[in-house]
């Protein structure tokens, strides 16, 4: 007996979702439909009424409902800084340490030439403008170390280079409450060449 063509198609749109195979789809769609329709009309709707209303801020890249997003609009954030992060999750990460108050620039992704991401997939000129506004006065890389984060901090330390404007890139190394012992040769070895001297 074959699959009804809706469920089918339910199943193919539930793989779009990142880590979800074929087996986890067909999962989901069944218990959706037999155990949790309402949740599933909720879900629905949900995505239907995101897909209506939310769009990039203008100033930062993240998704908002309006056109400048609250965050830029604060009187209480320091607008001298700007870190740039890949991702609205990673920038969320950076509010949760109540350790950064300045602004933000979202880049949507990371250069990937393997995938056909380069700088104008990215919208680069866009961050360019944004940092170069006269008010920008650092320009806080952090996007994460993998191979792509790395060089889309160096793309945009070059791209920022003899500019008005100071760059740094976020540290790494030890976690808080790691033990020596356990930590990888690569994170200890950065650790290292990124130590600074204490305060007599």
């Amino acid at each position: 007996m074959s699959t009804p063509s809706s469920l089918e198609a339910l199943i193919e749109a539930l793989r779009c979702l990142p880590g979800i195979g074929p087996k986890s789809a067909q999962r989901m769609a069944y218990h959706l439909l037999q155990l949790n329709r309402p949740g599933a009309r909720r879900l629905a709707d949900s995505l239907q009424r995101a897909l209506d209303t939310l769009r990039h801020c203008q100033r930062c890249n993240t998704f908002s409902e309006s056109d400048i997003c609250s965050r830029c609009l604060s009187a209480k954030r320091d607008a001298s800084q700007l870190c740039v992060v890949e991702t609205p999750v990673d920038m969320n990460m950076m509010e949760q340490t109540q350790a950064y108050s300045g602004l933000y620039y979202v880049v949507m992704g990371r250069l990937s030439p393997l995938d056909g991401i380069g700088p104008a997939e990215l919208h680069l000129e866009r961050l360019l403008a944004r940092a170069c506004d006269g008010v920008v006065r650092e320009v806080i890389i952090a996007t994460n170390y993998t191979n792509e984060g790395e060089a889309t901090a160096h793309y945009l330390s070059e791209m920022l280079r003899n500019r008005d404007v100071g760059v740094s890139r976020i540290a790494r190394g030890v976690p808080v409450g790691g033990e020596l012992e356990y930590v990888d040769a690569g994170t200890l070895a950065q650790a290292l060449r990124e130590r600074r001297p204490l305060a007599n």
